[in-house]
């Protein structure tokens, strides 16, 4: 299922889906930076709630474990998290990014390598991203997140 309503849009989705899982976590870390003060959580009570309960379970894990969950949902592993990740709403996975994000900020989950370096081969994809406007952005990320989860 895909969001995204416009061909550039979609070209970005198709674009993500070609990077490692790592260059996907990171790039998903630098686009909620670029946005996070435009953002305003709207989601319903429940797509928040459940979203919470997801995000409570990995950040009681271990730096190392917290990030092996993230590759796991974004590779679509296997994995009683990733499985978790798949049962919630669009609004809750979305949700769920959201809150790893502030909390890579805060450092309740393992954050970003302070000298990690995006690879030169997304470089085009960048600036891709950043000619969108906001909505699009929006529409881009909760695309590419809802295809994340166990198959």
């Amino acid at each position: 299922m895909t969001f995204a309503t416009d061909e550039r849009t979609k070209q970005a989705v198709e674009q993500f889906r070609g990077f490692d899982v790592d260059t996907q976590l990171a790039l998903l870390w630098f686009g909620y930076l670029d946005i996070k003060d435009k953002l305003i959580p709207a989601n319903q009570t429940s797509a928040q709630d459940t979203a919470a309960a997801l995000y409570d379970q990995i950040q009681a894990k271990s730096k190392e474990e917290q990030l092996q969950a993230q590759r796991d949902i974004a590779s679509r592993a296997d994995t009683d998290i990733s499985r978790a990740y798949t049962a919630l709403s669009s609004s809750a996975k979305l949700d769920v990014w959201l809150r790893l994000a502030r909390g890579m900020e805060n450092n309740t989950i393992i954050p970003m390598p302070s000298d990690y370096k995006l690879p030169e081969n997304t470089k085009g994809f960048v600036d891709t991203i950043k000619s969108l406007e906001f909505e699009q952005r929006v529409d881009f990320t909760r695309s590419v997140v809802m295809e994340m989860g166990a198959k």
